[in-house]
């Protein structure tokens, strides 16, 4: 069965209802939660994303309620810290390592650290049975996905199109999905404009999805309750996971 993998930012709107969404995600069949670590600048991530990065720093976020969070969650389904690379290297990628395993997360998705410098924090969370999620990109010769792909571990994050999350834009990734596939048989995902739409055409060839800003977007949404729209992702992740499946 193909994978679900579901993006929330932590700590937005607050800490129990990241906790809520989570746990009503894995209810309605979301396999892995890309737990959001917010951050000022998120390069990768499209205006939905970095708005809900901004409105958890604004309420005034702390890297310790990812701990808090992570504690309810982790034990209950897959989860995996993003962020980017600032935030971790500020504290000590040794510190995130060693909270992982307290509580119980999977490893982590940086997506601002280039696969070469990456080797040293690969090897050390790979020593403490954490895994450091690889993306690849449809402009990867055969040559540097073969390089990539070789070692990982968790999870391969295929990168749907060369962009921002949430733009919607399409490529055709057959051939690179098939390239990853002959290399390795590590899970590739494919992220990146991931919608109820898109989602059939970009699971094919792959062992799953993961979405993101279409979860957000109705995170964002003021004119929702908070039950309403725990209800509304819920909704989205069962569809999305049947879609995937059909």
């Amino acid at each position: 069965m193909k994978q679900l993998v579901a993006y929330i930012t932590a700590g937005f709107p607050d800490v129990n209802f990241t906790i809520d969404a989570a746990a009503a995600l894995k209810n309605a069949g979301a396999d892995i939660i890309e737990l959001g670590v917010p951050f000022s600048d998120p390069m990768a991530d499209g205006a939905v994303i970095e708005e809900a990065n901004l409105k958890a720093l604004h309420e005034g976020f702390k890297v310790e309620r990812i701990f808090e969070i992570s504690k309810q969650i982790a034990p209950e389904i897959s989860t995996y810290w993003m962020g980017y690379f600032n935030p971790f290297y500020h504290k000590g990628i040794d510190y995130f390592a060693a909270k992982a395993r307290e509580y119980g997360v999977n490893g982590f998705i940086i997506p601002d650290l280039p696969f070469e410098e990456a080797a040293p924090y690969k090897h050390l969370l790979e020593g403490m049975g954490l895994n450091l999620i690889d993306f690849i990109a449809p402009t990867h010769p055969k040559e540097r996905i073969i390089k990539i792909v070789k070692n990982s571990l968790g999870f391969i994050y295929l990168v749907a199109y060369a962009g921002i999350t949430g733009s919607g834009a399409e490529e055709d990734l057959s051939q690179i999905a098939q390239d990853i596939k002959n290399c390795t048989d590590t899970p590739v995902f494919v992220g990146f404009g991931v919608n109820e739409k898109s989602a059939k055409a970009k699971a094919k060839g792959v062992d799953g999805v993961i979405v993101g800003s279409a979860f957000i977007k109705i995170l964002l949404n003021e004119d929702l309750t908070k039950t309403q729209k725990i209800d509304k992702i819920a909704l989205l992740a069962r569809n999305i996971k049947e879609i995937i499946n059909e």
